[in-house]
């Protein structure tokens, strides 16, 4: 595998009332998952890439597992288990405003613990991809976390780290330790501008570049005014957004950036033009809706870097 990663896949319900799902006559069944929707992206973009997780053996397990692996990700890691529920989250917006409800609490994911790991699995990756969500989720989700760690540096892989910051599942207070030593473990940190705000509790920007600069991991700081940070070597590189026609929907490109970024590493890019392709894919995926439904492929990428003004699936 080029890329690996794993966290939880939820099944995703979407009303189709303007004003809510109060008032919903049908939901829209998907799925999404940011490690998930990672991985289809970057074999999208033309690499290989390996998902796992635990899902329920229920109706929604399998079709989730099965819509990953349609999408050329190999899944040989995952566990359809019995030992709990696939997570569920239920979408809706009103008048612009999008809303998230999570049913996750006692989930199959949510039991994973160390010894569901493959270390060998993980070593044959170029790239672990990691984020803040899965320590989240329970104190042994949080173990499984390190524990892929250590198997990663054993082998010399890779670690890139997506605090996602949600929340939802814990306190600032907790969050902040884990998702901050976490980052010391990485070799690529993509965190937003917001989140860093919180995690370092100040709106300095200065402050927080001296906070990053005290990483070893390349820092890439999401969410900038029309461009994406890149911090690497004590130096502050600001690479431009790629303007975006329209906007339809913005859920997933936090995890369209990172496939394009993990795309320009494997690539061997130089840093800044990793993140220009992570910028690029970001703009692509909210001109369509869906959490990985809208990220492009290799062919749809290459089409705007050449000029081409449309190509047809």
């Amino acid at each position: 595998m080029d890329v690996v990663t794993f966290g939880e896949s939820m099944a995703l319900l979407k009303g189709d009332s303007a004003n809510g799902i109060e008032y919903a006559a049908r939901m829209d069944i998907s799925f999404g998952g940011a490690e998930s929707n990672v991985a289809i992206g970057v074999s999208r973009l033309g690499h290989r890439a390996g998902w796992f997780g635990r899902l329920g053996n229920d109706p929604l397990g399998r079709s989730i597992l099965k819509s990953i692996r349609g999408e050329g990700v190999d899944v040989s890691r995952a566990v359809l288990s019995d030992d709990g529920p696939t997570g569920l989250m239920v979408r809706e917006t009103v008048r612009g405003k999008t809303s998230l409800y999570y049913y996750r609490q006692y989930s199959a994911m949510s039991r994973m613990a160390p010894v569901n790991l493959d270390p060998e699995y993980i070593a044959g990756a170029r790239i672990l991809h990691l984020t803040g969500i899965t320590p989240a989720l329970s104190d042994s989700c949080r173990e499984t976390v390190i524990e892929a760690i250590r198997a990663a540096k054993r082998s010399g892989v890779k670690i890139c780290f997506d605090p996602n910051l949600r929340l939802k599942l814990w306190s600032i207070e907790q969050a902040a330790d884990v998702l901050l030593s976490l980052a010391e473990e990485a070799d690529y940190f993509l965190p937003g501008l917001d989140e860093l705000k919180l995690l370092y509790r100040t709106d300095d920007f200065d402050t927080i570049v001296s906070e990053l600069n005290k990483l070893s991991a390349l820092s890439v700081v999401k969410g900038g005014e029309g461009v994406t940070y890149l911090i690497e070597n004590g130096t502050v590189r600001e690479i431009p957004f790629f303007k975006a026609a329209s906007v339809v929907d913005t859920v997933g490109a936090g995890d369209g950036f990172c496939a394009g970024f993990l795309s320009g590493l494997l690539q061997e890019l130089d840093s800044s033009d990793a993140v220009a392709l992570g910028n690029l894919v970001g703009s692509l995926v909210v001109q369509a809706e869906g959490d990985w439904e809208s990220i492009p492929t290799r062919a749809e990428v290459d089409a705007v870097l050449q000029g081409t003004s449309h190509i047809e699936r």
